[in-house]
């Protein structure tokens, strides 16, 4: 099963993915991600509580929307991370370059 959640808290946008992040999804999460930086909202956050896999496509996805939000002065930032999820990121440099936080509503009010 794989869905994405769009909410709208504090005028923050935030994206929920349950599922795999992987070749065949990361794509619709980009395209969530993209569509919300087009109508001008550059806080977002991507709460991945529910993820338990993410492969190489998954991580692309995120890296390009972060270059992308981050470039039109806004900010991505990375909610609810499961340890497999954070070896991943860690794994592959994402640690220390992306904005990680333990709950949806903790990266929510980093904006504030």
């Amino acid at each position: 099963m794989f869905s994405i959640n769009v909410t709208v808290t504090k005028g923050v946008h935030v994206i929920e993915v349950i599922g795999r992040m992987d070749g065949d999804t990361s794509p619709g999460v980009g395209e969530r991600l993209d569509e919300a930086i087009a109508a001008g909202h550059n806080q977002l956050v991507l709460d991945l509580g529910s993820v338990d896999y993410i492969s190489s496509p998954g991580l692309r996805e995120i890296v390009r929307v972060y270059k992308l939000v981050y470039q039109g002065g806004g900010d991505l930032r990375i909610a609810n991370v499961s340890e497999r999820v954070m070896t991943v990121f860690e794994l592959a440099g994402l640690d220390t370059t992306l904005h990680i936080y333990t709950s949806r509503m903790d990266a929510i009010n980093s904006f504030e």
